[in-house]
């Protein structure tokens, strides 16, 4: 295995309890670089009503570097506010320029600080960062990286950290970002069960694979099954309307505010096109509404594991209050550290690669600030644990 092809010579495994199994997760090489990003000051925009702005600027960082990447397999996971990437060696240096041009398409579309930084991962590791990662199979087309081990937050607490960090950080380029395939046309997703609940939790004592594991099967007994059947995307979910409410970020993301127009009717006309076939369960040049639909619901990120298992659920009240109950617990038992946020739609945001090979994936995430506000309290709860290893050792 070269080190250019690490990621995709890696298999994909198909069964989501596969996650929990960290011993299965192959470590990140060292050539490879780690790129990251955080829109600063999320908390305030999601006061101002504009989360899905914050969605986009993520979702902008790995569109650009996937671009960049020029068809070179790379893993990415996204955080809601955030990106975490990783590039092999022939496309660090495109990246990184891509990643730069997009801090500054964000500040131009959105009026919002996008942070970023690339780490070797060379340099992680000699800080006891290991990162390490595996491939789940989302769909015919679709793959979704799942990632392990202490780099992925060394990286996060470096991006973040003024004067550590100050090596890694990336300024912006005022140059337009290839963001090509970023796509936001489905409205937000509204529970069909009650409410949607997005949590975060990470174990932090004992066995991480039986801790992760154990807590995923108390969640699925309050489900009464699988997660999957309490996925936010379905057909009684997906809506698309005229235009669509997101068609104008999705023209502010591809164009800034200097050539939105010649951008925004173009995309009009797509999305005519685009309600069209979805009216009338037919194709219309290289989009096929219904095997595309069918595709999109299986290639959904509603939930993935970065260090800490991710869900966005649309579930009945009973069940997210039997939801927190186990978190609760589980964390009261010393094992975890979770963040809990519930709200009345959810959201989705597309990447879109290659229609004809169902290559596109397609992140959710609660509405109302989703992964953000649950990240509160989850941070928190890390702080306080940490405090808490502090004290006995002293």
């Amino acid at each position: 295995m070269t080190s250019d092809r690490f990621y995709a010579d890696l298999s994909a495994f198909r069964d989501f309890a596969e996650f929990s199994d960290l011993a299965a997760y192959a470590p990140l090489p060292d050539d490879w670089t780690v790129l990251a990003s955080d829109v600063v000051g999320s908390t305030q925009a999601i006061a101002e009503g504009r989360y899905k702005q914050v969605n986009m600027a993520g979702a902008a960082t790995i569109m650009a570097v996937m671009n960049a990447a020029g068809g070179n397999d790379a893993p990415y996971v996204f955080g809601g506010d955030g990106a975490f990437l990783a590039v092999p060696p022939a496309v660090e240096a495109a990246a990184r320029e891509a990643l730069a041009r997009t801090v500054g398409l964000v500040a131009t579309a959105f009026d919002l600080d996008l942070r970023a930084a690339a780490f070797p991962m060379s340099d992680l590791r000699r800080q006891g960062g290991d990162v390490r990662v595996r491939k789940y199979a989302l769909g015919q087309g679709a793959r979704l990286a799942m990632f392990a081990g202490p780099g992925v937050a060394l990286a996060e607490r470096l991006l973040k950290d003024e004067t550590d960090g100050a090596p890694y950080r990336i300024a912006p380029i005022d140059a337009p970002a290839d963001v090509e395939g970023l796509s936001c046309r489905w409205e937000p997703l509204e529970p069909t069960r009650g409410v949607m609940v997005t949590l975060m939790a990470a174990s932090v004592a004992g066995d991480e694979t039986e801790v992760l594991s154990g807590l995923r099967r108390r969640i699925q007994a309050v489900l009464g099954g699988d997660e999957s059947g309490a996925a936010p995307a379905s057909d009684r979910t997906l809506r698309f309307r005229l235009p669509p409410s997101g068609l104008r970020l999705e023209a502010l993301a591809r164009a800034g505010r200097r050539q939105f127009w010649t951008t925004y009717l173009p995309l009009l006309a797509q999305t005519l096109l685009q309600a069209w076939a979805q009216r009338f369960e037919t194709r219309v040049g290289p989009y096929d509404a219904p095997k595309y639909r069918r595709e999109m619901l299986a290639q959904t990120d509603f939930r993935k594991f970065d260090g800490m298992l991710r869900m966005v659920l649309d579930v009945t009240p009973a069940e997210a209050e039997g939801i927190a109950e186990v978190l609760a617990s589980e964390r009261a038992a010393g094992r975890i550290a979770y963040g809990l946020h519930r709200s009345d739609t959810a959201l989705m945001t597309c990447l879109v690669f290659d229609l004809a090979s169902a290559d596109h994936v397609h992140f959710i995430d609660g509405g109302n600030g989703g992964f953000a506000l649950a990240a509160i309290e989850f941070k928190r709860q890390l702080a306080e644990t940490a405090a808490d290893a502090g004290s006995r050792t002293a």
